[in-house]
């Protein structure tokens, strides 16, 4: 395990370098790793163990848990904007119109094609919607200023990023009213305090403490407690932990809180690069995190996950991520600022991962839903599909849409 722990350090290190300026992801590389090792003839207690990952629904849950929150935190500090309506409206669109039309449209699909009973339809449809702040930070907007707020792109870049963000979070109260179905139609007060008290909590908790974190690291009256003095990175995991916990104890959302903390603390002290520090720091964590996570489901995926994957299976799937997506997002970014290529761009880099990952093991883990392996093989195919196409096409996506913004910019000069 020591072994296998440093072979993953060091493959984190060095495969982003490798696969810069590539048609080529270093979680596709991970993955692909992932399902031949899967695929070797490994003697027992070690082959065959990652097929059925539902004995295991625990230890997954806080693994998947953990990432999520590192990259939250990642995905907070790089929305270099001040909140607000027009500055975050693609965002805002995507949320609130494509989320739920997503949501819906894959719910009646599972429903109608796979049979699946109503709440496990609704849970697959939940676990399908949030895109992946870890992997979206391929197309994501990379370290903060290391763009300005009109280059070729940017608008693309913090729209999947801040999406990203802020859709984990908003994804739990579908997955807790599909867990809530799955035992029984529950009543009126339980929803309000099950599905829609935890949003608001959250994101109070999290601008609470973001303030306080903030002043902490650059308005301390002392030198000594001032945390940006220091150039410390090991803020990134008060930054994660402490609003999560503080959330989830007042029964609020803790993957709001988090990304709320940290778009508090970047709004503090906007230019100061005590922020590059902060987010190299996380960067390497969620790095590590991808590769344990992408090289686990590879291994699931050649040792056995799919087995029994039907048709009607890989139809959903695909049609999830690359036709409902696309439509969904188009349909909800129309005349907003990104433009028809940026439009496109966006409702077409949806990437599915290791929140997917998470909510079906949320679900799987809290509620008594019938059709276990369905879900499973289907969300573990559509995040192995999302992985494969957006890892292939993002970077030469992206490379094109900036030169095409860069020529039309020089046209108008």
């Amino acid at each position: 395990m020591l072994g296998l722990a440093g072979l993953l350090a060091l493959a984190a290190a060095l495969l982003p370098k490798l696969t810069s300026d590539r048609p080529l992801s270093m979680p596709l590389v991970l993955l692909v790793l992932g399902v031949v090792v899967g695929l070797l003839p490994l003697p027992a207690p070690y082959g065959q163990v990652w097929a059925n990952p539902v004995p295991h629904l625990g230890a997954l849950e806080v693994i998947l848990e953990f990432g999520l929150i590192i990259a939250l935190v990642g995905a907070g500090l790089n929305s270099d904007r001040v909140l607000g309506w027009r500055s975050w409206n693609s965002t805002w669109r995507l949320l609130l119109l494509a989320m739920p039309l997503f949501i819906g449209v894959v719910f009646l699909l599972g429903w109608w094609l796979l049979a699946l009973p109503v709440a496990a339809a609704l849970a697959l449809a939940a676990a399908l919607s949030p895109t992946d702040p870890v992997l979206a930070s391929e197309v994501g907007v990379p370290e903060p200023h290391a763009e300005s707020e009109l280059a070729a792109g940017n608008e693309v870049r913090f729209t999947l990023t801040t999406e990203a963000g802020l859709n984990d979070g908003l994804a739990m109260p579908f997955v807790m009213l599909a867990v809530l179905l799955a035992g029984g139609l529950p009543g009126p007060g339980k929803l309000s305090v099950e599905l829609l008290l935890p949003l608001p909590v959250g994101v109070a908790v999290g601008v609470v403490l973001g303030l306080l974190l903030g002043r902490l690291m650059f308005r301390a009256n002392s030198d000594q407690v001032r945390l940006s003095e220091y150039s410390d990175g090991m803020v990134v995991l008060a930054m994660a932990f402490l609003p999560f916990a503080a959330a989830e104890l007042l029964h609020g959302n803790g993957f709001l809180a988090v990304f709320a903390t940290a778009v508090t603390v970047r709004a503090r002290e906007r230019s100061h690069g005590y922020h590059a520090v902060l987010h190299e720091f996380g960067d390497q964590l969620e790095r590590l995190f991808v590769a344990v996570a992408l090289l686990g489901l590879g291994v699931a995926i050649g040792d056995g996950l799919l087995a029994g994957l039907r048709p009607l299976e890989i139809v959903l799937a695909v049609v999830a991520v690359f036709v409902v997506r696309p439509l969904t997002g188009l349909l909800s970014l129309l005349g907003a600022p990104p433009g028809r290529r940026g439009a496109v761009a966006i409702s077409f880099f949806g990437v599915r991962g290791i929140g997917t990952l998470f909510y079906v093991t949320y679900a799987l883990g809290h509620g008594d839903f019938p059709v276990p392996d369905v879900i499973w093989r289907v969300a573990a195919l559509a995040v192995a599909l999302s992985v494969l196409v957006h890892g292939i096409t993002s970077e030469p996506a992206m490379r094109r849409l900036e030169h095409l913004g860069a020529q039309g910019r020089r046209g108008i000069a």
